[in-house]
Order: C-alpha cells, then structure tokens, then sequence
C-alpha cells in the first residue's frame, strides 16, 4: 500500500511541476530561462570520503556541517609573518566572502556527481594517470632547493620546457606561460558550477553571462538555430556550443576545446552536454554529462540546481579581468629583479625562492570546502 501511494505521489508530484514549468514562455513560444541565477553551493563536485555511503544528509547531519565550515578561518589565519608563504597570502578573507547560499548544501546532497552513483569521478585512463604524472615531477622539479620543494640543488629540467602545455603555477617566471591559467586570466572552463548566471533569450540564440571569480567571467552566445559544429580545426577555450530544444529542456552540445584548455585534465578532446530544464518560478536545474575517452574511463554527469534572484536587487556585470593583466607584469619583473640582483651578488639565486606554493590554505582551514573526495 506504501509502495503505491508513494507511486502515486511522484506521479502527482511530476504532472505538477511538468505543469509549472509549461507555465514559463517567451513571447516566441519557448521555454523561458530568463533571469539570474544563482549557482553557489557548499556542495562540492565530489562527495567526501566521510560519506561516501551518504548521498543526502539529515537536515540535523546537513546544519552540523555547514556549521562547522562556517566557522573556520578560511584566509584569515596566516602563515609565520615574513615567510614566503605569508606574503604570498595577499588576500584575506573578506576578497573571498560569498552569497549565504554558498555556505548550505544544495538539497542537503554530498555531491554535485549524480553519475557514477558514487559520486565520484570516474577512474583516470591510463593515459591520463600518465600525463599526470609527468607534470607532477616537473613541477617538483622546479621546487626542487626550495621552502616549498624536496631538498636537493635546482634541477637542469628548470631550463627545459613542460612535457605538455602548461596550465598551473611553475615555480618559474620566464614568460606568461610559465604561470597558471588563473593568474592569466585564461582560467574557468566549461563546465562552470557553483557561481552566478544570468541568461538571456532571443529567437535562435541564447546568451549566458557566467559570473567567475576575480573578473574571470565570460559571456557564452549559444546558437539555438539547427546549425552545425565549426570545422574540427577551429579550436577556442570555451569550446563551440550548439543548442537545441528537447520539450521543455535547453541542450547544448560543446565540442572544439582548445588543447591550451583544462578543466580536471581534461583539454581537446572533452565534450560536454548541458541541459537547462525550468522546474519551478524559482529553481532551473542544470545537468552536465562530460565525457574524454583520453582522461577518464567513462562519461560522468553532476546535477545543480540553481535558484532565482530578484532582476531588480541584482545584477550581474561585465567581467574584466584587470588584477591578473597588471599582475603579470609584476610577477615577470620581479623575477627579472632578482636574477640582476644575483649575477651582482647582492640577492639569493630566484631557482632557490618558492614563487609557485604559496597563497593558498590548508583544507582544514578552507571557509567553503566541503572536504576531500573519496578517492583523493
């Protein structure tokens, strides 16, 4: 009898909100996604090792976590004063504040992974494991003398280039390339979850402007006309995305990575399907298959419900990305600074200073870390 009423609930309970979102439409006649939405969430992509049986807590379980992230330091607690790690902490914690919403578990769910079950993600493929690798050791490599490296003298490899493209943080400032892709304002990819969007509706296009941290936004103009892919050899950082309507269901397909793209590993050959479905006057929910046959051993899909924000109380503004342009510029001439200083003697050899470690925060000590994934 239980079975059946609860049949018959979720079967209500479906009509109603197929209802609902039917309610929402353009002027032209299709779904309408228009507004700002709010993305931010304490949940992380991948569930913690704690509770790794634990897909949903208790709402007691849920208010005891969120208590004690919210309750942590986060930047706030420094390094020993005048090391390098402390000077290379320049932001406290009040750059990194965000909307309350970012402190509370979405749906009270451990992770944004809804497939694999487990909500993890899946397996490197070996080629990937391998990738990997290399570019751990070089990095090592280049810390290597260092406060933040393995005790030795500087490696010869600190003269020779990365065994791939290069998109984190070398301890090494011959070029722009030597940096990460954040402190070149190249970083966030697709997908992007946990921040802010507003999304824009016209006949055969949609736009969304995707808020980042530190002016990293950008602006995605989505084709929703039946046109096809750009040729394979037309590459860009946010991909070639194309939409199409399946019932009441935006799906944008996304092919075309630049190979000087990252997102977890993955760079070229990653595709990625989004689905924007209204359920409800305020909640859209946005679910994302990746797949990359040379990173990960299957496809995987995470599910973010998004929430809507008043028009009038908010807005979302073009992002410009001025920190990391001017920042650049700071970090080669400081290095070019201490290498004149060395060859006259007067200063300590720049392969010998940690210039890649610092600025970060123990995980302990993280304001809007959920914790450790399971396989991590």
């Amino acid at each position: 009898m239980l079975v059946r009423l609860f049949t018959v609930l979720t079967i209500v309970s479906a009509g109603v909100q197929a209802q609902s979102a039917k309610q929402f439409r353009t002027p032209w006649g299709e779904p309408d996604l228009q507004g700002i939405w709010n993305g931010e969430t304490l949940t992380p992509l991948q569930r913690p090792a704690r509770f790794a049986n634990k897909p949903v807590l208790t709402p007691e379980e849920a208010a005891k976590a969120e208590a004690e992230v919210d309750s942590r330091p986060g930047r706030d607690k420094r390094a020993k004063e005048g090391t390098e790690k402390d000077v290379a902490g320049a932001y406290n914690q009040a750059f990194f504040d965000r909307s309350p919403r970012s402190l509370h578990l979405v749906d009270r769910r451990t992770s944004l992974i809804i497939d694999p079950s487990n909500g993890l993600l899946p397996p490197l493929t070996p080629e990937a494991q391998k990738r990997r690798a290399a570019i751990r050791e070089y990095e090592q490599a280049l810390l290597q003398g260092t406060s933040g490296g393995r005790p030795g003298p500087p490696s010869p490899l600190y003269f020779e280039p990365p065994p791939f493209y290069n998109v984190n943080r070398l301890n090494r400032a011959d070029g722009p390339e030597d940096r990460s892709l954040q402190e070149r304002c190249l970083a966030w990819e697709l997908p992007h979850l946990d921040t802010f969007y507003r999304i824009v509706q016209s006949p055969g296009q949609v736009g969304i402007v995707v808020d980042a941290f530190q002016g990293q936004g950008f602006v995605r103009t989505i084709p929703v006309d039946g046109s096809k892919h750009l040729p394979a050899g037309i590459r860009s950082y946010k991909g070639d995305g194309r939409g199409h309507w399946e019932g009441e269901t935006l799906v944008v397909d996304i092919t075309n990575f630049s190979p000087k793209s990252d997102y977890l590993g993955s760079s070229q050959n990653r595709h990625v399907v989004e689905r924007f479905k209204r359920v409800s006057q305020n909640r859209l929910e946005y679910t994302v298959t990746v797949e990359d046959p040379t990173t990960w051993t299957r496809p995987w899909t995470a599910m973010e419900p998004l929430e809507k924000e008043s028009d009038k109380e908010n807005q979302i503004y073009e992002a410009d990305c001025h920190e990391g342009n001017y920042g650049i510029i700071g970090m080669l001439a400081n290095t070019r600074a201490a290498e004149k200083l060395f060859k006259e003697e007067k200063g300590p050899n720049p392969r010998t200073m940690d210039i890649a470690t610092g600025g970060g925060v123990d995980p302990a000590d993280q304001k809007y870390s959920f914790g450790r994934a399971g396989n991590e």
